[in-house]
C-alpha cells in the first residue's frame, strides 16, 4: 500500500514559492508543486489565471469570515483537497474491464467549482 505513495515523483512534493498580487499587494505563497498544479487546473476551469483565482479565493474567504486569513497557504491546500474530493465523487463507477475517464474529462457544474461555497 505504501508504494502507491512513496513512488510519487519527487517533483510533486517539492515546494515552490510564488508571488501573487492580491489587490495590488504582492504576497508570497509556498506550496508543493502538486498543489500549484491543482490550483492551475481549477483556475483554468474558472477561466482565470492561478493568481486571479487565488485572489478570488482570498476575497471570498475574507467576505465569509470578516477577517484576514492567518494561513493562506494551508487554506489553498484545503481548497485543492476539497476540489479533488468533489471531483472524485463525480467520477462514474467503472466496471472491472471498463476504461475509466481521465479526471480532467469529468464534467462539472459552475456551482461545484466554487470551493468556498460548497459544503
Amino acid at each position: 500500500m505504501c508504494r502507491v505513495y512513496i513512488n510519487a515523483d519527487p517533483i510533486l512534493y517539492e515546494s515552490r514559492t510564488r508571488s501573487l498580487r492580491i489587490h495590488g499587494v504582492i504576497t508570497t505563497v509556498r506550496l508543493e508543486n502538486l498543489f500549484w498544479d491543482v490550483l492551475h487546473e481549477i483556475a483554468g476551469l474558472e477561466n482565470l489565471t492561478t493568481s486571479q483565482f487565488a485572489a478570488k479565493l482570498y476575497d471570498e474567504l475574507v467576505a465569509l469570515t470578516g477577517e484576514m486569513p492567518t494561513n493562506f497557504a494551508s487554506f489553498l491546500r484545503v481548497c485543492c483537497l476539497r476540489y479533488l474530493s468533489m471531483r472524485e465523487a463525480k467520477k462514474p463507477v467503472a466496471k472491472p474491464d471498463a476504461r475509466v475517464a481521465s479526471a480532467s474529462s469529468i464534467p462539472f457544474s459552475d456551482s461545484s467549482l466554487h470551493v468556498l461555497k460548497a459544503g
